[in-house]
This record gives structure tokens, C-alpha cells and sequence, in this order.
């Protein structure tokens, strides 16, 4: 079997793989994220996970290769993963009663002729949140290493009014819907 390695290493993004039971492999892919003027947000993302992709490839051509980034953004603002407490409770406070929308990109290398690509958008529309609840949300979840400052899949949820997307686990931080059409495409059985 065709070894599969997850250009990345998020525990998240290997959460969701392992989903699948499939035998998948981290190497964290170091590319520079630098920002670029000008760049929108679905291009940075797509731009990244491409990149991550490509720099592991090269290190494993015999494998299939996964690589993904995700931006978050505000406007054509885009926020990083807060990193601390005082940058997480600002990015909520921001998101308060506004509609932020997550570019979720992957690219799936397998042969040097076998290559996909997509981005994912996900609209997220925030409720009017206050400033105790932004504080007790992120004194209880720390999602301090999350884009946007907040966990979907936990408590994050209760911050929102809606979230709209094609593929509602793009969110966590892999598409998987997507994800699985491209590794079925590459020989890999899924159900």
C-alpha cells in the first residue's frame, strides 16, 4: 500500500484523518507563511497548502502527500491563530455579530502527474457575543492554536448564529468530503 503522510503537524487535521482508519504519517512541512501584499485569502490558503504539499513530496516521492492550510478572515482582514489569551478574547471580539468566512485549502499529491487541489469556504456568522462571554469561552476552551480563536467541534459552537458550507468538516481544518473523492481517485479504498 501506498504510504500516506500528512504534510502537517496538527493534531487536529490527524484527528480527522484518523477518522477514515486510515495508516497516515505526519512530517511537518516547513514553508514560509510570510504574508503577501495584496494576496486574497483563498489564495494564501490554496498558495500553502500547495507549498506544504510539495515540500514534503519532494522528500517522499513514493507516497501520497496531503497538504493543507486554512485563512480566516474578516473583510479582507485575515487573522491568525491567536496564540495567546489577550490576542484570542481581541479576534472574538472582532467576530462579534459579523460573518467570517474560513478558506480551507488542500492539495493531494500522489504520482508527478496526479495532483488536486481545492479550497473550501465556510461562512461563519458570529452572534452579538459580550465581553463576559467571550472571557468565559476562552478561559474554558483555550483555542489558542486554532484559526479564528475558537473550537467548532467543542464549545465554539455556542458563539455562532450559523455556519454555512459544502463540507462542514473543513472547519476543523480538513475538507474531508473532497479529501476522500481525491484519495479514492489515487487508489486509496475508503467505504
Amino acid at each position: 500500500m501506498t504510504p500516506i503522510i500528512l504534510a502537517s503537524g496538527s493534531v487536529y487535521r490527524l484527528r480527522q484523518l484518523q477518522q477514515l482508519q486510515l495508516d497516515v504519517q505526519t512530517q511537518i512541512a516547513d514553508v514560509d507563511e510570510t504574508l503577501i501584499p495584496e494576496e486574497s485569502p483563498p489564495d494564501r490558503a490554496g498558495r500553502l497548502a500547495i507549498a506544504k504539499a510539495n515540500k514534503v513530496k519532494n522528500q517522499n516521492k513514493a507516497a501520497i502527500v496531503i497538504g493543507s492550510d486554512q485563512v480566516c478572515a474578516l473583510g479582507h482582514r485575515i487573522y491568525r491563530k491567536p496564540g495567546n489569551r489577550e490576542n484570542n478574547i481581541q479576534q472574538l471580539r472582532d467576530f462579534s455579530g459579523q460573518m467570517v468566512v474560513f478558506y480551507t485549502a488542500v492539495c493531494v499529491l500522489g504520482s508527478e502527474y496526479e495532483q488536486h487541489h481545492y479550497i473550501n469556504q465556510t461562512r461563519v456568522q458570529f452572534r452579538e457575543l459580550s465581553q463576559a462571554e467571550i472571557i468565559r469561552y476562552v478561559d474554558k476552551e483555550q483555542a489558542f492554536d486554532c484559526a479564528g480563536g475558537f473550537k467548532m467541534e467543542r464549545l465554539g459552537l455556542s458563539l455562532m448564529d450559523s455556519v454555512s458550507s459544502d463540507d462542514p468538516s473543513a472547519l476543523m481544518g480538513l475538507p474531508l468530503i473532497q479529501l476522500c473523492a481525491f484519495l479514492r481517485e489515487l487508489g486509496v479504498e475508503l467505504p
